[in-house]
């Protein structure tokens, strides 16, 4: 082969790797995404088919007995900062809306909770519950979007040689 061929041959090559890693990062954005709107869905009783702010109140002591060393009257607040930050987040990944920020974002809410959890319940719940697990890959997807920026971006013009 020639070395143009092998020069042709790298940048297909280059561009099949782009492409899977676009797709595993939206794989990485949706699983995420879906995963809080999940958690949100449960604690409002959407997966049994209606609303119920009995299972809402379930989620309000479970914010309690998570973050069991703030004080009592911070426990409901935190609970529905908890639900907007999940739905945001999790509407925000799927939709592939502003992807670096919403992966950070992710990434600081899931190591907020897991260490919240760890403190409180043991290092055993949050990774039980895969918390840190999630957290690394919202880390992961901010990396991916965070490279892709950077090549995206055109590069800036050199300073003019001192005189």
């Amino acid at each position: 082969m020639t070395g143009r061929q092998d020069r042709v041959d790298q940048r297909v090559g280059q561009g099949v790797d782009q492409r899977m890693d676009r797709g595993v990062a939206r794989a990485a954005g949706l699983a995420l995404g879906a995963a809080f709107l999940s958690a949100v869905a449960a604690r409002v009783g959407l997966w049994e088919g209606h609303l119920s702010l009995a299972r809402y109140a379930g989620f309000v002591r479970y914010t309690g007995e998570v973050n069991a060393f703030l004080p009592r009257g911070l426990h409901a607040p935190l609970a529905a900062l908890a639900t907007v930050a999940e739905t945001s987040l999790g509407l925000a990944l799927v939709a592939g809306l502003r992807p670096r920020a919403t992966a950070l974002g992710s990434a600081a809410l899931l190591l907020l909770f897991g260490t919240a959890m760890a403190l409180s319940q043991g290092l055993k719940s949050p990774l039980d519950a895969s918390v840190f697990s999630a957290a690394g890959a919202a880390l992961l997807l901010w990396r991916h979007h965070a490279r892709l920026a950077r090549r995206v971006r055109p590069e800036a013009e050199p300073a003019p040689p001192a005189s």
